[in-house]
């Protein structure tokens, strides 16, 4: 067991082609290891673009197509070009880079792995914005090697959301049930009689939302952090069209993605020999433009993304 959870961690250690920060990592070096800062650089660089009326913020369109990147050295060099400042400089809300909760995940993911640190995104709900209902949201996991365990982190929770969510639990590691992951979800819909429109997020709730967390998840599990609105294989399917084997498929999917390491080589063998679960090298995405979806075929600027894990 002992060399599993050394390989799971070694996995988790290293950057995904999402979260390397590649020419920029050098603006990664001199940061610090302690989870309590670096979410706080974290803070300092990114805003949810969902959040900029709360904050009496009004972004244009274009910098809301900032939420649209996928990889952190993409990310690094808008930061750049909005400030130049160190990282560890938190800037103004305008010239922080506009993301979303999988974006605070991501990075925070890209910092931690920088230094070493087992770090991975999660795909889920959180049940503590809006009383009696779990919204579609992302958090960052990552390993403590003194504690000897993976601890949930939700680093978008600055102070004045935790003052307006009303939130009374350290952010830093969010008690169990708080934040559900996309299986924990599914099997409280599935096995346990849990209304699926409580799960969503604006005007878009139900079981094929939960099912689409499901296969994010899991393909981060994969390090394969993708956006929120990128769709492919499962993703897109009606609920109408899903077969008995595709719901076995999702129900084992689930189940794995909530084991412990010994689960491991089960996750990654499930992704990629499921051609409804991985990631093809063309995917879907559904961004939003003025607030409209439009699907765009996305093929990623490097071709071997999809292909190299």
């Amino acid at each position: 067991m002992n060399n599993i959870i050394s390989k799971v961690q070694d996995f988790y250690a290293s950057h995904s082609c999402f979260s390397d920060p590649r020419k920029y990592s050098y603006l990664l070096d001199s940061l610090p290891s302690d989870i309590s800062e670096l979410v706080d650089i974290v803070q300092g660089v990114i805003f949810h673009k969902n959040l900029d009326k709360m904050y009496g913020v009004n972004l244009s369109e274009i910098r809301k197509q900032e939420a649209n990147f996928r990889f952190v050295y993409k990310q690094l060099e808008q930061i750049q070009k909005l400030d130049i400042n160190p990282l560890n400089i938190s800037q103004q809300l305008e010239k922080r880079l506009v993301g979303t909760c999988r974006d605070f995940s991501v990075f925070l993911c890209s910092l931690l792995r920088h230094k070493g640190i087992p770090a991975r995104a999660r795909c889920g709900f959180g049940t503590y914005f809006t009383p009696g209902q779990n919204e579609d949201h992302w958090i960052c996991e990552y390993w403590n090697a003194d504690e000897k365990r993976w601890i949930m982190v939700d680093a978008q929770l600055d102070k004045f959301q935790c003052k307006t969510f009303k939130i009374n639990f350290n952010p830093l590691d969010i008690p169990e049930g708080l934040f559900l992951t996309a299986g924990k979800a599914w099997q409280m819909c599935r096995m346990e009689n849990v209304d699926p429109d409580k799960f969503g997020i604006f005007d878009m709730h139900g079981l094929w939302i939960i099912r689409g967390n499901i296969i994010r998840d899991l393909a981060s599990l994969n390090k394969m952090e993708l956006l929120p609105w990128d769709c492919w294989g499962l993703i897109e399917e009606n609920d109408n069209n899903l077969s008995d084997d595709d719901f076995k498929l999702l129900d084992k999917v689930a189940l794995l993605t909530l084991s412990d390491e010994s689960s491991f080589s089960e996750i990654l063998s499930i992704y990629k020999t499921n051609k409804g679960l991985d990631v093809p090298a063309v995917i879907s995405s559904y961004i939003i433009v003025e607030d409209r979806f439009q699907k765009v075929d996305i093929a990623q600027d490097c071709a071997s993304v999809f292909l190299q894990n």
